[in-house]
């Protein structure tokens, strides 16, 4: 039960912390689940990351309920799983929707005002370094890394489907197509050759 409160009280840090969205939110939730707990490698978040972009939902809820599960079946109950999967889902959104309901309620008032445009303003260079900084920690991830060969698992292969995928984006494919393209290309090299 003391996982489950960290997990817990891990997401609601991550949800009062998390301004920006998803991709901000992803070096304060790799620096908790990863670096703080150790309850994920920097492999395995990768993965999750991967994962929570192509499944349906803000990636910040896709990767709680994920962890969450994973987390909760370290008590070595399966219904702790679910648990754990709601609890941090339940954790990083209550802040969200929390602060919303009091924004909307001011915002309008507040609206033309001076010291809250200034705020605003001064948020969004925070939000793009932290959108910045959980590439760079996807890109590079720590070299204090637990198991052999997880330091440094993008290799050239990676590289190459990351042009890809950047030069397609850049000629406006259909991003459906490069997800499919990448995972049948991903399939091919890590296991076929």
């Amino acid at each position: 039960m003391i996982l489950l409160l960290q997990l817990f009280l891990s997401y609601l840090k991550i949800g009062f912390f998390g301004f920006g969205g998803g991709y901000a939110m992803l070096s304060l939730i790799q620096n908790e689940v990863v670096v703080q707990h150790g309850w994920l490698t920097n492999a395995e978040f990768a993965d999750i990351v991967a994962i929570s972009q192509i499944t349906p939902g803000p990636i910040a809820i896709n990767s709680a309920t994920y962890i969450g599960y994973r987390v909760g079946l370290e008590t070595g109950h399966l219904w702790c799983g679910f648990i754990g999967s709601a609890l941090a889902t339940l954790a990083v959104c209550m802040p969200a929707l929390t602060l919303m309901i009091l924004v909307a309620k001011f915002f309008l008032k507040l609206k033309g005002n001076r010291i809250v445009e200034g705020a605003m303003r001064g948020m969004r260079p925070v939000v793009i370094g932290m959108i910045a900084s959980a590439a760079l920690l996807l890109m590079f991830p720590h070299t204090h890394a637990e198991e052999p060969g997880e330091a440094n698992f993008i290799d050239a292969w990676s590289w190459l489907l990351f042009g890809g995928v950047l030069a397609g984006s850049w000629l406006k494919a259909n991003p459906i197509l490069l997800i499919v393209a990448s995972a049948v290309a991903g399939i091919l090299i890590y296991h076929v050759f």
